[in-house]
């Protein structure tokens, strides 16, 4: 699960605008890096373009490689998330919700921008979010969840083998009584002779 490319751009007039954008492309080569980025970007703007206002979509690139995540907003702002198909779309529309949000506070007239905008914020999401359950609470609990099942069904499994080892003794311990009684019964017929 990866994000890749996370950025914020102007929808409201065509051709949009790429206002800010991380990347994270340090799994490709560094001869390939270079047109990764313009594909993430040409791709945004044709996404962010043909999403109305208000709406939210996962669009799914032919290679089935990428899931591009929109949400456009009424203020002339689209945010896209480019990550990986096993990226969960709600931690990833969640992800759009926060930035958006962030960066109409900073800059509130962004929707008529046409050039570039800093928010240096982007770079501390696309680090922090690389994994999902750090964004879905939801996700975080099931996660705990499924970690103390694992625990639990260890902790089960070693208390069968302990009953089995206990019943085992408690089996011995019988055939050592039958024994007893079989050399005491012995012992007492010699000892008689």
């Amino acid at each position: 699960m990866k994000i890749l490319y996370i950025g914020v751009l102007q929808n409201a007039q065509q051709p949009a605008v790429e206002l800010c954008a991380e990347r994270e492309l340090s799994s490709y080569s560094r001869f390939t890096r270079g047109s990764i980025s313009e594909f993430m970007t040409m791709f945004s703007k044709t996404v962010a373009e043909r999403t109305k206002q208000g709406q939210r979509q996962d669009i799914q690139e032919q290679g089935k490689y990428f899931t591009f995540h929109v949400y456009a907003r009424t203020q002339g702002i689209a945010g896209v998330i480019i990550s990986d198909n096993e990226y969960p779309s709600l931690a990833a529309h969640q992800i759009l919700s926060k930035v958006l949000d962030e960066f109409l506070t900073l800059n509130p007239n962004a929707g008529t921008a046409t050039q570039p905008v800093s928010f240096p914020s982007l770079k501390t999401y696309i680090s922090a979010y690389q994994d999902p359950h750090q964004v879905d609470s939801i996700m975080k609990i099931q996660k705990e969840l499924d970690e103390t099942k694992i625990v639990l069904h260890k902790t089960i499994e070693s208390v069968l083998e302990r009953g089995e080892k206990i019943d085992d003794l408690v089996n011995k311990s019988e055939g050592l009584s039958s024994q007893s009684k079989m050399f005491y019964t012995s012992a007492k017929k010699q000892n008689s002779w």
